[in-house]
């Protein structure tokens, strides 16, 4: 199970002018045996596991597997900005929201987060994403996910592709299961990471954030994290299946009471998932805002901002 664990990595990597294959190979293999048969079983059990439309925990040895290839693929330039905003948020309800370049913009996130030093870690061990369908349609894109637990939702109509349609019933008998998952394990003390996209951006650009994701917001206290990435659409561009070494950079907003907005937009979704949408592109360079860098398009998505 191991040399077939490491085979299908090695293979998905696949980049042997800019790997020492033998040196990773060696690397992955003392991880596995370090973890031992059972943590190897535990992940195989996981990445077969079909619990529908729920929460799925985190694999401690994919996430080890992760760290260290990690190290290969994050330049060693890549940073985070704003650290300072993450010492309010050592407990209580948090959602982390983001634009979305790439499959692997959540772990991108929980890597960043580990190596921040302050309150990143702690928020990085806490982490549970909102993922649609297609992280569950093939063994790669699941493995990754299990650096970190995952919420199981259905794709919106808006945004679903044909890897991923249901009926607008289904969908929203789904939606509704997902919501109150996602609130139970906010309970728990997780902290969401939700890319209210809906899906990767093709330009680069960010596209309009989807109302009906104000639902995760109605629990009491929780506060909202803007993050904006750039770098992770060159670690896994959109349109292939290779991962290559990229830098990255993660910048960290201030949090914002969700109460707040959702009273200064009067319960209007539209609203507030704008007025988030605009917090998450003052974060970023202006060739990353796409449509939230329109201004005068939302003002009054600015006004409840405030």
């Amino acid at each position: 199970m191991r040399d077939r664990l490491v085979a299908a990595i090695l293979a998905f990597l696949n980049e042997e002018d800019l790997l020492t294959v033998g040196d990773v190979r060696a690397a992955l293999e003392t991880e596995i045996d370090a973890a031992g048969p059972a943590a190897l079983l535990e992940l195989k059990a996981r990445l077969d596991a079909d619990l529908g439309w729920n929460y799925y925990p985190r694999d401690p040895l994919a996430q080890r597997i992760h760290h260290l290839l990690a190290d290969r693929f994050l330049q060693a330039t890549s940073r985070v900005l704003g650290v300072e905003h993450l010492a309010a948020l050592q407990s209580g309800p948090v959602a982390i929201f983001g634009n979305h370049l790439s499959y692997a913009d959540a772990n991108v996130v929980e890597v960043l987060l580990q190596r921040s030093g302050g309150g990143g870690a702690p928020l990085a061990n806490r982490l549970t994403a909102i993922a649609g369908p297609k992280v569950f349609s093939s063994r790669q894109r699941r493995f990754s996910s299990l650096c970190f637990g995952t919420i199981k939702v259905p794709q919106s109509t808006e945004v679903s592709s044909a890897e991923a349609v249901l009926s607008v019933r289904e969908v929203a008998r789904a939606a509704r299961q997902a919501i109150d998952v996602a609130h139970a394990r906010l309970d728990a003390g997780d902290a969401l990471l939700i890319f209210a996209e809906g899906t990767r951006t093709r330009t680069g650009g960010m596209q309009r954030f989807l109302p009906g994701v104000a639902r995760y917001l109605k629990v009491p206290g929780i506060r909202i994290l803007p993050v904006g990435l750039t770098g992770s659409e060159a670690l896994f561009p959109v349109g292939t299946d290779r991962i290559q070494p990229a830098h990255m950079v993660m910048r960290i907003g201030r949090p914002i009471p969700a109460d707040a907005l959702l009273d200064r937009g009067r319960g209007d979704r539209r609203l507030t998932m704008d007025a988030i949408g605009l917090a998450v592109a003052e974060l970023l360079p202006p060739e990353y805002r796409g449509v939230y860098g329109s201004e005068p398009s939302f003002g009054d998505a600015r006004r409840v901002l405030g």
